[in-house]
């Protein structure tokens, strides 16, 4: 539908349909909420949620889609044009590969996915869920009873909304996972001495530094859900302290986890080509001390512009690269990228304890050196 509107410009690029829903959910719910009469209230920091879900989280929702969908769909490709995949194992890549994009396109999946979204009050009442505009218990417990039409639009349409697109992220993260597991079972031709530290899997950390827009999205809807209960009071700001480091770990388990499924096959690659490639070195770097150490006719000038040195500096470089092989396809620039993504919308959260005309005079005095 969106292709066909003119929305959506190519197969893959979603990103103007995420920002065409935000707007026309958000929209809606501004000018039924001003038209109800409580238009000033919306813009209380009590219902930051409420926009943060709509106007921050969906967009980025349909941005990281756009984004690592076209390098989920290349990676059976590179697996086979790399030379990964043994021949034997080629129609198991192939009957997997199709096996997931039927499931994640499941038209089932997503009419469960519709009905959990509508089903989320009863949820919400058995598990006691705690999320001031998250949960339709309380959303109506604070309305006292008057509902709105500006309720009703949040509470059937805007929240729906969002858990859908939620759940269909779930979906395909754990569809994901499931893929990456079933190739560390095809006995991959790992290299030890690859270029990218993981035998070959570097494509992988590419691939997973596109989730940066979902782990942010993550991240905001939980800090604003953490501010909308420190403006009501219903949370210390200390309790951040321990908060946002949950919120990381679990960042770490939903996109560095699926990575750790090569783990094993890393381990074994990294103990094998060590062995192999020391082996090979410890025979090298012994003829060489034959022919250019030991032997008493080797002189200086004959040493001079010989390739067995270069070919002596590439070997230990070899054996230093299969030595420290990664066990886990995760270079310190994914960390740190979804390490910023989680970080950064926690940021806005340190107003409450540091007010911004408190944070602009002291950084004026510092400047100052008054």
């Amino acid at each position: 539908m969106g292709c066909q509107s003119g929305i959506v410009p190519g197969a893959s690029n979603t990103i103007l349909l995420g920002v065409a829903l935000a707007l026309l959910a958000w929209g809606v719910l501004m000018a039924l909420a001003f038209l109800d009469g409580f238009g000033s209230s919306i813009s209380s920091l009590t219902v930051t949620a409420v926009h943060v879900r709509l106007m921050v989280a969906i967009p980025l929702f349909f941005m990281c889609e756009t984004w690592i969908f076209p390098l989920m769909a290349a990676f059976p490709r590179y697996l086979v044009s790399s030379d990964l995949v043994p021949e034997t194992a080629m129609s198991t890549l192939v009957g997997d590969t199709l096996r997931i994009v039927r499931m994640s396109d499941s038209w089932l999946a997503e009419l469960i996915f519709l009905l959990l979204a509508f089903a989320a009050p009863l949820v919400e009442t058995v598990a006691n869920i705690p999320s001031r505009t998250g949960s339709w218990v309380l959303v109506l417990h604070s309305a006292g009873g008057a509902v709105t039409w500006a309720h009703v639009w949040y509470l059937g349409v805007c929240l729906p909304l969002f858990r859908f697109l939620l759940f269909r992220w779930i979906w395909r993260l754990g569809l994901w996972s499931y893929f990456l597991w079933r190739v560390s079972q095809l006995g991959l031709q790992l290299i030890p001495i690859h270029s990218d530290s993981v035998g070959g899997l570097g494509y992988l950390d590419f691939v997973h530094q596109q989730f940066a827009p979902l782990a942010a999205a993550l991240s905001a809807v939980l800090a604003a859900d953490c501010a909308e209960d420190i403006a009501s009071r219903l949370m210390s700001f200390e309790t951040l302290y321990t908060v946002i480091p949950v919120i990381i770990l679990v960042t770490a388990a939903l996109f560095i986890g699926p990575l750790c499924v090569f783990s094993p096959v890393l381990w074994e690659c990294r103990i094998k080509g060590a062995n192999e490639y020391m082996a090979m070195a410890s025979r090298y770097v012994a003829a060489f001390d034959r022919k250019w150490v030991r032997d008493k006719n080797a002189s200086g000038e004959s040493q001079l512009g010989t390739k067995d040195l270069r070919s002596l500096a590439d070997l230990t470089h070899s054996v230093n690269v299969a030595r420290g092989m990664l066990i886990i396809p995760a270079t310190p620039k994914l960390l740190t990228i979804l390490a910023a993504s989680v970080i950064l919308p926690q940021l806005p959260l340190l107003l409450f304890k540091f007010p911004l005309a408190f944070v602009a005079a002291r950084l004026l005095k510092s400047i100052l050196g008054f």
